[in-house]
């Protein structure tokens, strides 16, 4: 393999990548969310700065994706934290858990999705939807809410898919120091909602040293959705450099001491 060839790699293995370039489209992207209110000190230990707290509000996800360009059909679940950069306000995804590995390596290689393997569901138990999250052969996570219980404004259900979304880029150099260490945002585009609803909802965790949902206890269940969208997801943008400010400070020190 030539050295141009070699730059035209998207991915690997060579031969065989584990994804494909995207864009890629959610067709039926099914959403169990369910906002609840926890410890603000613990909340406060996982948002980084530049980002701010207002209240501490997490919201939950359980996602069910049939039919995604490139990826195929998978479940995802996940903890958002409720977060403001300036005046804007948005999410930061703290740990998102799937079984597709196409996913994974996209969400983690072209933005940064802090994806890791898990099991989700997202079915109809009777009159309750249900999603649940295994981390091996545990059981971490389980959302109730009432089936289509009432209906849920469809612009106010397309504000809550849209939100902007921060995001950590960690990527670590052969010296272990970061190679990369930034804040990005991304933002869903191209929503259509099919469907919204809400209902009465609860949410219990099951402690897990690896999957660590239990650590923003549910202390009161805010709101809760179910949504039908058809999506798209766009790339992601860097709104903080943490090498970049560091790397300045130093050059501040140093010519402060000459």
């Amino acid at each position: 393999m030539k050295k141009e060839e070699v730059l035209k790699q998207f991915t690997t293995p060579v031969g065989a990548p584990a994804f494909v370039p995207g864009p890629h489209r959610f067709r039926r992207r099914e959403y169990l969310n369910i906002t609840y209110r926890t410890d603000r000190d613990a909340f406060a230990k996982l948002v980084p700065e530049p980002l701010e707290v207002d209240e501490p509000l997490v919201r939950f996800e359980v996602m069910k994706m049939p039919d995604t360009t490139g990826y195929g059909a998978y479940v995802e679940c996940g903890q958002a934290l409720v977060v403001r950069l300036g005046q804007e306000r948005g999410e930061f995804l703290l740990g998102m858990y799937l079984d597709n590995l196409p996913a994974i390596a996209a969400g983690r290689e072209l933005s940064a999705f802090p994806k890791k393997l898990g099991s989700a569901k997202l079915y109809i138990d009777s009159d309750t939807l249900v999603g649940t999250l295994d981390y091996g052969s545990l059981r971490v996570a389980t959302a109730t809410m009432g089936y289509k219980h009432k209906p849920l404004d469809l612009e106010k259900a397309r504000e809550e898919v849209a939100v902007p979304t921060f995001m950590l880029k960690v990527l670590p150099a052969y010296t272990g120091r970061p190679r990369i260490c930034e804040l990005v945002r991304t933002q869903i585009t191209n929503v259509t909602v099919k469907g919204a609803w809400r209902g009465p909802a609860r949410l219990q965790f099951f402690e897990h040293a690896l999957a660590p949902f239990a650590d923003l206890p549910v202390r009161e269940i805010v709101s809760a959705s179910h949504i039908l969208t058809d999506l798209t997801l766009a790339p992601a943008v860097v709104v903080h450099d943490y090498l970049a400010e560091q790397l300045a400070a130093q050059k501040d020190a140093s010519n402060e001491a000459k």
